[in-house]
């Protein structure tokens, strides 16, 4: 039976909400904006505030304008010392912003390339687009390398310690793959999955686990999972082909720059070919933590064992199917409504 997670706190806000961070110790951080009258603005880029909120009771701690603000691409996280790290969009293009984590004081700020997907941790981030992907310190605020292969177009980006973990895409078919480079040089280690995949919709990456919310990826299994997936996908009444429209894949990471596929759960399914998968789809997204993997559906969120596949449970999260932004650290639920922020315990 469903249950429903215990609610911390709550904190209603003004301001418009767009992102959310936090990590095992330290504040929640909250970075938002005001929109403005009849939602019209002269540049592309609405000027952001930041907000730092005790994470036991919600209480403000600090909120500072912010050389960050609303648009295209956005990460948040702490760096070296424990500093406040934002990247994303400003008047002067895409910018990486340092500030100190105690009072919000800006400490250095610095343009850097664009991109559409951002990842902060303590060293460094990692940023790409269409064209590259590339590595900011998050000390110095610098570039420290960058990747590129001609035929590739990159996606989503993930980190498994040492092993920057990027979903690319070949230009020519548009099959998406896993490639790994080295997180201190950008140098390429490697293709963990090559581009056997029509699509990748998340990536969740916990250790040397990772999850894959996918679709149609039989190529993507040994022998033996395929067996296993064509025997859940069997014909309708009617005799048409019956394919796995959104799938969830969970691989392993061994020593010598490989993945392993581990295990598969077919989230819906579709008649017909392959070659045009259904864009009618649950809206579903991928989180992991704590070698768990965290599911959201609407306003249901399914745990698994990252590992395994296993299922642990389920709950429902009020607002959750209104979410702006979901994060999951050390059995809490951050959830970011428009003008709310809560945050959930999760049973482990």
């Amino acid at each position: 039976m469903t249950s429903t997670a215990r609610r911390r706190w709550s904190l209603d806000l003004e301001s418009e909400i767009d992102g959310i961070s936090f990590s095992e110790s330290g504040p929640i951080l909250v970075h938002g904006y005001d929109a403005p009258a009849g939602g019209m603005w002269v540049d592309e880029v609405i000027p952001g505030k930041l907000g730092a909120l005790d994470r036991s009771t919600g209480e403000v701690l600090w909120h500072s304008p912010c050389e960050v603000g609303y648009g295209r691409g956005f990460g948040a996280g702490f760096g070296e010392g424990n500093d406040v790290i934002v990247v994303g969009p400003s008047s002067q293009g895409q910018r990486i912003v340092r500030m100190e984590s105690a009072t919000g004081k800006l400490i250095g700020v610095e343009g850097i390339g664009s991109f559409d997907e951002a990842q902060v941790f303590g060293d460094l981030c990692v940023c790409a687009n269409a064209s590259r992907v590339f590595a900011i310190s998050s000390g110095e605020m610098t570039e420290l390398w960058s990747f590129a292969e001609e035929g590739q177009r990159y996606h989503l980006v993930g980190r498994s310690g040492d092993r920057v973990l990027v979903v690319y895409g070949d230009k020519e078919d548009s099959m998406k793959g896993i490639l790994a480079l080295d997180a201190c040089s950008g140098e390429y280690l490697g293709t963990l999955l090559p581009p056997v995949l029509p699509v990748i919709h998340g990536l969740a990456v916990d250790g040397d686990h990772l999850a894959l919310l996918t679709a149609d990826v039989q190529a993507a299994l040994s022998s033996e999972l395929a067996v296993q997936l064509m025997t859940s996908l069997i014909s309708d009444d009617d005799g048409d082909l019956v394919v796995d429209n959104l799938t969830l894949l969970g691989l392993s990471l061994d020593d010598i720059g490989g993945a392993q596929t581990r295990w598969f759960n077919v989230l819906s399914t579709q008649t017909g070919s392959s070659s045009k998968l259904s864009e009618d789809l649950p809206e579903v997204s991928i989180t992991a933590d704590s070698q768990k993997l965290y599911i959201v559906n609407g306003a249901l969120l399914e745990v698994r064992d990252l590992l395994s596949g296993r299922a642990l449970g389920d709950w429902t999260i009020p607002g959750l199917d209104e979410r702006v932004d979901w994060k999951v650290c050390q059995g809490a639920g951050l959830l970011a409504e428009e003008h709310r922020i809560s945050v959930f315990e999760l049973p482990a």
